[in-house]
């Protein structure tokens, strides 16, 4: 059932409103739901506005790219999703979204946070190993003219937790990372308002700027060695950056290959 969201969410909220334009108006609340993804496209599909954002404490069925299970134990994340209408942006919203998350929550924690493609958020550990901090989910829905909308949901580890066995490694919080807890409030509101700063430039045409900044905070996407399982078979080369449709490149045997779907495997 919705509930009325902490104090410290409505305040920063309030706050930035006019940063974050419609981004998070109105905000469903719940203490825990089976996916904040499911909720948002239920409320899109019944003619919630561009912005109608979905917020939980814990999750019963998240799910990450893939068909994947996102471990979201109540009280060590945040769980959020948006409702995106606009044509213009959502080619490349996992992108721009990607690219708002980083900035957000580097804004909120100054930790050095990256980008992996295609959807992670991630801080170096040494050693060219990244740690994850966060993940994207982006899910449209079609109809006879095309897509009619899109929901983009993020997770963001704040507290350590008892990470599932296969990514126990791979994985780390914000309060891990920091020495100490963060306030979701001023994090959640700082990564809404950079989302609709991001939507803004596709709105206005600039993807090359969103591409340039992408790439800018994702140094793993050029120059790395990958594995890359995809729709024709096993791939295996160095990043080469991103192509203006969002898809990896990666150059193997004197060729550059895009990579847009399928399992990625960073060696």
């Amino acid at each position: 059932m919705r509930e009325a969201p902490p104090a410290e969410f409505s305040s920063a909220l309030i706050a930035c409103a006019h940063r974050r334009r419609s981004i998070g108006d109105p905000l469903y609340y719940f203490t825990e739901i089976g996916s904040t993804n499911d909720e948002a496209l239920r409320l899109a599909e019944a003619g919630a506005p561009e912005g109608t954002t979905v917020a939980a404490a814990a999750q019963t069925a998240g799910r990450g790219r893939l068909g994947r299970s996102w471990h979201s134990p109540a009280g060590a994340g945040l769980y959020v999703s948006v409702v995106i209408r606009d044509p213009r942006v959502i080619p490349l919203l996992t992108l721009a979204a990607g690219v708002a998350l980083a900035e957000g929550m580097r804004a909120a924690t100054s930790l050095p946070i990256e980008i992996k493609w295609p959807n992670d958020l991630v801080i170096e550990a040494g050693l060219g190993r990244r740690r994850k901090l966060a993940g994207i989910l982006t899910e449209a829905s079609t109809g006879r003219e095309g897509v009619q909308f899109a929901v983009v949901g993020f997770g963001i580890n704040l507290l350590p937790a008892a990470y599932p066995p296969d990514v126990v490694d791979r994985a780390t919080s914000i309060a891990a990372e920091l020495g100490r807890p963060i306030d979701a409030g001023a994090l959640l509101a700082e990564c809404l308002a950079m989302l609709s700063e991001w939507l803004e430039a596709l709105r206005s045409g600039d993807v090359r700027t969103v591409l340039e900044r992408w790439t800018m905070l994702s140094p793993s996407a050029t120059g790395s060695r990958v594995e890359c399982d995809g729709p024709e078979g096993r791939l295996t080369g160095v990043t080469a950056g991103v192509a203006p449709d969002g898809a990896l490149q990666v150059r193997t045997g004197g060729r550059v290959e895009p990579v847009r779907s399928g399992v990625v495997r960073w060696l």
